[in-house]
């Protein structure tokens, strides 16, 4: 199931970065992304979420990611394995606001995400980016 969810995910690369759109080749946030890479293993979505702004995770005080995360996917235990959804809180003090799919474990390890003025992209995992993964989780079935 990893290998499905990362091919699904690498499709997704080059997408435009829209603000709430989950439509691959057209555009996706991160939160898009999931969602969009959700359909393509598993049909269709387990929720919609309601409209959201861009500034959401500003100026709002509930964990909403961590929360659907919990609610539609078991947290990954063990060790870091391609396929995992990764949880990214920006900043201390701040609620956890930034999603992406591991695509390479270990000591190169890298992930995909939709990021502001880049689109759906395959990052490094770098130290700083590591630093704020605050939950792993896996799809169903994985």
């Amino acid at each position: 199931m990893s290998a499905v969810v990362v091919a699904a995910a690498r499709g997704w690369i080059g997408t435009p970065y829209v603000h709430q759109a989950s439509v691959r080749g057209a555009g996706a946030d991160c939160l898009g992304l999931i969602r969009g890479v959700w359909r393509e293993v598993h049909g269709t979505e387990p929720e919609l979420p309601p409209p959201y702004t861009a500034d959401w995770g500003e100026t709002g005080r509930e964990e909403l990611l961590m929360a659907a995360g919990l609610r539609h996917m078991a947290r990954a235990t063990g060790g870091w394995a391609e396929g995992q959804v990764l949880l990214f809180r920006m900043r201390e003090g701040a609620v956890a606001k930034h999603l992406g799919i591991l695509s390479q474990a270990g000591e190169d390890a890298r992930f995909i995400h939709a990021y502001d003025r880049h689109g759906v992209v395959e990052s490094p995992l770098s130290a700083p980016w590591r630093a704020r993964v605050v939950a792993r989780f896996v799809f169903p079935g994985a």
